[in-house]
């Protein structure tokens, strides 16, 4: 049966330091990708979590508008079937239209504003978290 013993070598020093070196340098660069993959899953969550509650918070402003809409215009359609002569039609329709007119505009106007402060919020744990980067950098 044949003999198979392992060769004994010397590895060099200078082998041995550029490969402790190597392995240094690894293990740092895999500690700052860890870092830094943390921070950006905290800031991915931090986004996440305020995106959904703006989002949330739009979407019920939506309904809410739509319930006040189709009340108002539920009051117009009743009111409209009592009208007795076409004066009172177009006068009752005017009426509406003006005040339908002033609803939506304010109504369009306060879901702009939610969306600037929902899109500011959202963008701020990002733009924060680039400063934050950019910063180290310089």
């Amino acid at each position: 049966m044949p003999n198979f013993e392992m060769l004994k070598m010397e590895i060099p020093a200078e082998f041995r330091e550029f490969v402790e070196s190597r392995a240094s340098q690894v293990r740092e660069t895999f500690e700052r990708m860890k870092s830094a993959a943390d921070a950006a899953t905290n800031v991915i969550e931090e986004t996440y979590v305020t995106s959904t509650k703006g989002v949330s918070d739009y979407g019920l402003k939506v309904i809410n508008a739509t319930r006040i809409n189709t009340s108002a215009a539920f009051d117009f359609y009743a009111k409209l079937m009592t009208m007795k002569s076409f004066s009172d039609v177009v006068e009752l329709t005017t009426a509406y239209a003006r005040k339908h007119f002033e609803a939506v505009t304010a109504q369009s106007k306060e879901l702009a504003a939610l969306t600037r402060t929902v899109t500011t919020e959202t963008a701020k744990p990002m733009m924060e978290s680039l400063t934050k980067t950019f910063t180290k950098m310089a």
